[in-house]
Formats: C-alpha cells, sequence, structure tokens
C-alpha cells in the first residue's frame, strides 16, 4: 500500500513501537527520514538507527529507548504540516512547551530543531513536535 505521508508513517511506527515496548522497530528508507533518526539520536530521544539494504529494499532500524522505569523517552510526537495544510514559520519560531520539546524543521540548511533555527536565523516547514 503506498503511503502519501512517509512522515507521519515515520512518526506513527514510532510511536506505536513505544506504547507496545518493542525494542526496535523497521521503517523503510528514504533520506529524509534517515536525516531526522540522525537528529533524534543526537537529541536523545532514540539510542540508535541503521540502515539495512537487503535485496528487496532497504529499510532503516530504529532502537528506541526507554527510562529505568520502562517509560519510552518519547512521551509525545505529533506530525504538525500536513500534506493537506503545510504549516511554514517565519525567523520568530516559538520554543515548544517552553523549551522542554522540540519542534523540527524542515529549512534551507537542512532537518533542524527549533533552536537551531533560531540561532541560524531561519525557518521553514514544521515537520513535527516532539516531547
Amino acid at each position: 500500500m503506498p503511503v502519501t505521508d512517509s512522515i507521519a508513517d515515520y512518526i506513527t511506527r514510532i510511536r506505536n513501537a513505544g506504547r507496545a515496548k518493542n525494542k526496535t522497530t523497521d521503517i523503510p528508507y528514504s533520506k529524509l527520514r534517515e536525516n531526522i533518526s540522525e537528529l533524534l539520536v543526537a537529541k536523545g530521544y532514540i539510542k540508535a538507527f541503521t540502515v539495512i539494504t537487503t535485496e528487496q529494499f532497504p529499510f532503516i532500524r530504529v532502537d528506541l529507548k526507554y527510562s529505568v522505569a520502562g517509560e519510552p523517552a518519547i512521551r509525545e510526537i505529533t506530525r504538525v504540516s500536513k500534506p493537506g495544510r503545510r504549516v511554514y514559520q517565519g525567523k520568530d519560531i516559538r520554543k515548544y512547551l517552553g523549551g522542554l520539546g522540540l519542534y523540527i524543521l524542515s529549512s534551507s540548511k537542512g532537518i533542524i530543531t527549533d533552536k537551531e533555527a533560531r540561532e541560524q536565523g531561519v525557518g521553514g516547514e514544521i515537520l513535527f513536535r516532539i516531547y
């Protein structure tokens, strides 16, 4: 079944795997999803990820991160900009939850967080928010 919104599919797979307490989840590969995974590893929301190439199609295996109590590191992950309603933000990007969470943006500088966008003075499309 073709996926219309690949970022929403990525987010949903991670959210569902976290709720099911799975250690890993497999996501179809794309360069955008790989860049988002790199950012989530750097910010500490997921442990690691590996790109696995098979004869049929490549995919990304994401290792989810949990607290000592067994709670997922990602408490909330929500798509903001959707195919039917794109959400763009200029240079004056507000903080999500007063700085506790992050907005992930697609900008001219690549996939960056709201904090990095403010520091670099750029705006872009708000892909999703995470806490």
